[in-house]
């Protein structure tokens, strides 16, 4: 186990909302790893959510954000120090592109930890033979492993607010199982099909369940056939006129309620993990390895063992099955 850091800084080049939700994981593992620190979150080139629509979610994890911080103009932080000379004991750089690093270097630090270059320029460096995974998520807590010198717990808590949990027991109260079903995603062709998703829904009613659908903004014109195929479920992220208005807020209340749920490849997927909901996710045109969501609990079913990229490939029977075994 390596000395505990006061003050850590971690590089991003930026973050996007779906980005930054995939760095959950990492974020939640950091803060296990050293309590006391202070983490500064740097977002070298671009701006980042964890400063603005995250923010709420990350407070108590991350204590400071600092956005656009110069590294794409390289000579200027070439002439003079990065982030007006600051020093940190611990710079956790989570790029790889080799330009970067070395200007990163450049903050004063005590231990450098890096994967650029075959980790060239990390002051540690993996055990022989180390192969870099697919996985972002994964990437990032190797990075924080090979730091802390210890396994990555991601359990710390996320900050949700009071009223968004009693919101989310509102819709949700003590009492049944919940089965959450989040049939959306980026692009309908990552979409198993929503007939799929309702029968799906009625399985789980016939075995004494409730399903709740987590829809986001992009299944507006599903509602109807939804409600019409399954009117017993729960459509808890719905609000006037039936129009989806969710927040990653209330939704990661609602996943931390269900007993288990069902996504595609998309961004209620990783959502749902962030709220530690045992999860099956489905994978068809795009790879498991890459993108699967960092759940405590996450059984994974690709449309390719059924012999096609195509999700309608993917039956319902080994859903169903996968569901169960999380339940049992």
């Amino acid at each position: 186990m390596k000395p505990a850091p006061a003050t850590v800084l971690v590089y991003v080049g930026g973050d996007l909302v779906g980005d930054a939700v995939m760095k959950l994981p990492f974020v939640r593992a950091l803060r296990r790893a050293w309590p006391d620190a202070h983490v500064t979150w740097c977002a070298g080139k671009h701006r980042s959510a964890f400063a603005r629509e995250l923010s709420p979610l990350v407070a108590g994890l991350i204590d400071e954000v600092v956005e656009q911080a110069g590294f794409d103009r390289p000579l200027s932080t070439a002439l003079r120090r990065p982030l007006g000379g600051r020093a940190f004991d611990l710079v956790i750089d989570t790029q790889r592109g080799v330009g970067t690093a070395l200007l990163l270097r450049r903050v004063r630090h005590r231990r450098f930890i890096s994967g650029t270059a075959a980790f060239l320029m990390s002051d540690e460096k993996p055990r022989r033979g180390y192969v870099r995974p697919a996985a972002l998520a994964r990437q990032m807590l190797d990075l924080l492993e090979l730091a802390s010198g210890k396994p990555a717990e991601t359990d710390a808590p996320l900050a949700i607010d009071a009223a968004a949990r009693a919101a989310a027991e509102a819709a949700l109260p003590p009492g049944p199982v919940y089965v959450g079903l989040a049939p959306g995603a980026g692009g309908r062709h990552k979409c198993w099909p929503l007939e799929n998703f309702t029968a799906l829904a009625r399985r789980q009613l016939d075995q004494g369940r409730v399903p709740v659908f987590i829809l986001g903004p992009g299944e507006a014109d599903r509602v109807a056939a939804l409600r019409a195929a399954v009117p017993e479920a729960r459509f808890p992220t719905l609000g006037a006129d039936d129009v989806p208005q969710p927040s990653i807020a209330f939704t990661i209340a609602l996943g931390q309620r269900l007993s288990a749920a069902v996504a595609n490849d998309a961004g209620a997927g990783h959502i749902l993990a962030a709220a530690d909901a045992p999860l099956v996710s489905l994978f068809g045109p795009t790879p498991a390895a890459k993108f699967a969501p960092a759940a405590t609990r996450l059984a994974v079913i690709e449309a390719q063992c059924f012999g096609s990229n195509e999700m309608a490939a993917i039956p319902l029977e080994p859903v169903a099955d996968a569901v169960d075994r999380l339940l049992g």
